[in-house]
């Protein structure tokens, strides 16, 4: 037996019994005379909650060294926070997993999360060892769900959880690499969007006013301020200020597995923040609250006070204002389109009509600039035309402008035919006389020299005295 320098020993022992049928184990007699008998093992003790002695075991290594790295990598991994059990399964890992994700994730996210990995991934991957998942096993998996018609979506999603899952082990050195990356399945293209325009838009809502008032003062504040679906049915009185025409977001009703109603926290951290008020939002608050029944409920309950509700004072579910939106659109003759699409109406609505695409990131509360550039710039023909638009009426400008040029061009004579003429011209009224060169007139490259040659002289200079 022999002991690390730090924790944990290592060990050789067989499978071998006795005439009682008892296992010999590390007191097999072969194990001194044959080197190749048996298998190596490694025990740890490790710290438990209840301050009693926890001994870990793992053995079947084939050599020493393999048994000393699995120990090594056991100590390192109960350094850093995790389980680098060498015999960890998929399914462990992935319930830990589980486990560790449902103090950070909302409850939405955990559903989903939970669903994949126990009825997915886990009757598929369980019995694997962790260590031993390869990229082979997932693409087998993949061919395998395609061809029993699983839909590419939902099977995109359940290896994008998996993918999520692998990429914590990676982050935290419990795998070298990340089996589900590249992804075997490339994410389905998302369907194609239609868009109300403002005449649909305008002919809805003023059928909603006749048909179902209650209902038309939803879908006008989703369309006015641009909210989530989530947030606009999580909306407190108390967060709104009419007099400042300004209200707060900060939290956001969701639906759990579809059947339970929760208030979380809004979608991103940048999601909170004010909201401005237009007044056509205005008048569907104040008509809201002349409607909304003055119940006095318990204040520390999250659904007591909210703006949108039902007629009995309980919450709205999101499936019932979308199952009510696809009713009163057939019923008013416009698209049928989800209540997200409101949102994306608010925003093609302000990139059309000119504003800043910095002002219409920061109404609709997004994370980054570039988050609403790439999901708004191809949304609507509306906002697309104004581009191809810009870009036609850019080069016809153009076009006219070298015409024009052409034009003066060609109407305007040469510069050395000017010369030509403007020559002839000084030549008939300056004509050359004999006596003196052509040239005389031109500009000398040499040594400038008198005009007027000296006079000859006719006779010699007296002596001096």
């Amino acid at each position: 037996m022999r002991t690390t320098a730090d924790r944990g020993r290592i060990y050789r022992r067989c499978g071998c019994r006795d005439t009682h049928q008892h296992q010999l184990g590390t007191r097999c007699p072969r194990l001194l005379t044959d080197s190749d008998h048996g298998t190596w093992n490694f025990a740890v003790d490790v710290p438990s909650p209840a301050r009693r002695r926890t001994t870990v075991r793992r053995g079947g290594f084939p050599s020493q060294d393999s048994a000393e790295q699995a120990l090594r990598r056991f100590l390192e991994g109960e350094a850093g926070g995790f389980d680098a059990d060498p015999n960890q399964t998929v399914a462990a890992y992935l319930n830990a997993w589980l486990t560790a994700k449902a103090l950070v994730l909302k409850p939405t996210t955990m559903a989903r999360y939970r669903d994949y990995v126990r009825n997915d991934l886990t009757p598929v991957f369980g019995t694997l060892k962790l260590d031993q998942l390869t990229h082979r096993h997932i693409s087998a998996y993949v061919t395998c769900q395609l061809a029993a018609g699983r839909g590419r979506t939902t099977l995109y999603r359940c290896l994008a959880t998996l993918s999520s899952a692998l990429g914590d082990a990676v982050r935290q050195h419990r795998l070298p690499h990340n089996p589900a990356s590249p992804p075997v399945l490339r994410r389905p293209p998302s369907p194609e969007r239609r868009i109300w325009t403002a005449e649909e838009a305008a002919r809805f809502l003023a059928y909603c006013h006749q048909a179902d008032p209650q209902m038309a003062d939803l879908f006008e504040f989703l369309i006015g301020t641009g909210l989530r679906k989530g947030e606009a049915l999580g909306l407190h009185w108390n967060d709104i200020h009419l007099t400042e025409g300004v209200l707060y977001v900060r939290c956001t009703l969701s639906a759990i597995d579809n059947n339970r109603l929760a208030i979380t926290t809004p979608k991103t951290r940048s999601s909170r923040g004010w909201v401005a008020i237009s007044p056509r939002v205005a008048t569907a608050l104040r008509n809201r609250a002349r409607t909304t029944p003055c119940t006095r409920g318990d204040p520390d309950d999250p659904f007591t006070g909210l703006v949108f509700c039902r007629p009995d004072g309980h919450p709205l579910g999101p499936h019932q204002v979308l199952d009510r939106l696809h009713q009163l659109s057939a019923e008013a003759g416009v698209p049928r389109i989800t209540v997200h699409d409101l949102r994306h109406l608010a925003a093609t609505i302000t990139i059309t009509a000119g504003v800043p695409l910095t002002l219409v990131s920061k109404t609709l509360r997004h994370s980054t600039l570039s988050t609403t550039a790439n999901i708004y710039s191809h949304l609507t023909q509306q906002a697309a035309r104004e581009a191809v638009d810009t870009i036609d009426h850019t080069l016809t400008g153009a076009e006219k402008t070298s015409r024009e040029e052409a034009r003066m061009a060609w109407l305007r004579p040469p510069r050395d035919h000017i010369h030509r003429i403007r020559e002839a011209l000084r030549r008939l009224r300056f004509p050359t006389v004999s006596g003196f060169s052509a040239t005389a007139d031109r500009p000398q490259t040499g040594r400038a020299t008198t005009l007027r040659p000296p006079r000859p002289r006719t006779h010699e200079r007296p002596p001096s005295q």
